[in-house]
């Protein structure tokens, strides 16, 4: 069977297209817009255009979907709906415009579909500590033999801390104390705190480019998946430089983050850093994986 599975983030609204049988499934397409929702959200409320510009990607989406002849088709969000006060006039609106309906998944949702994609979907072993650094939020478990032990999702993303506290490009020394400062409390507060662990799975686009960059800069294969904490540790020490030398870097690598990647690699440092983690394994698969496993194959965990 084919799907459509749409996974409306706080920085990118992403369309993929799976085969699916049993247990098994096969990614046929994947597209990304980078919509930047997170940035249209001002004291908790995403404005119209905000609403609008979700409405026009979601509505690009469907017309291609529609030309494929794929009609099984799933809409999620994430902090990018979840943590807004007009949550219901976004969907009410996005319905409209689109005709589409979007489920907006619990913080407690989307760990564990984060966690199902990266261990069932992603080959991530059974036993560790998994990340997912989103636009608007962090997800955080624990888990042992394929069974989550703790998690928890924490309101800070690489967009949403770019939006709060950057005022430029790249975020002056103050503006860096003010992430690191709520980054190191929500961490003190998330429920995963006193776990440790050597190995860390990463899952979302923050990990993704933070990988593309150390793997460019050691001169790695750019499909190497495992990198050691100390050089995402240095990446993060030399790209708070912001420097010409730094720019040009991000652009050449993963140029659609130049403006989140240093808030985003604030997180994952001070994650690799609370959970004494010293290599990162980074996962093709994810929160989408984990919401095609759970909600249309019906698939809850390792069997």
């Amino acid at each position: 069977m084919k799907c459509g599975i749409v996974d409306l983030g706080s920085n990118t609204i992403r369309l993929s297209i799976y085969h699916w049988e049993g247990r098994q499934f096969k990614l046929l397409m994947n597209k990304k817009e980078m919509a930047g929702l997170a940035g249209y959200i001002k004291d908790g409320v995403l404005s119209d255009r905000g609403i609008l510009v979700a409405c026009q990607v979601l509505a690009g989406f469907k017309s291609l979907l529609e030309n494929f002849d794929i009609r099984d088709i799933h809409v999620f969000a994430t902090a990018s709906l979840r943590n807004i006060v007009n949550t219901e006039d976004a969907l009410d609106t996005i319905r409209a415009v689109t005709g589409m309906t979007v489920e907006v998944v619990s913080g407690s949702d989307e760990a564990t579909f984060s966690f199902l994609g990266a261990t069932v979907g992603g080959g991530a072993p059974a036993t560790g500590l998994l990340a997912d650094i989103g636009g608007g939020s962090t997800e955080l478990v624990s888990y042992e033999k394929g069974i989550i032990t703790s998690g928890c999702s924490l309101p800070m993303g690489s967009l949403s801390l770019f939006t709060k506290y950057v005022s430029g490009l790249f975020p002056t020394r103050e503006e860096r104390h003010a992430i690191r400062d709520q980054v190191e409390a929500e961490l003190e507060r998330a429920k995963t705190a006193g776990v440790r662990s050597a190995h860390l799975t990463g899952v979302g686009g923050t990990i993704r480019a933070a990988a593309k960059l150390c793997n460019d800069l050691s001169g790695a294969d750019q499909n190497n998946r495992t990198i050691p904490a100390e050089e995402i540790r240095a990446l993060y020490k030399d790209l708070k430089k912001g420097d010409q030398a730094t720019l040009r870097q991000i652009l050449r690598t993963v140029p659609d983050r130049v403006h989140t990647i240093l808030p985003g690699l604030a997180i994952l440092n001070a994650v690799l850093k609370s959970y004494e983690v010293e290599t990162v394994l980074v996962s093709p698969c994810g929160v989408g994986e984990g919401y095609l496993l759970q909600r249309v194959m019906g698939v809850n965990g390792h069997e």
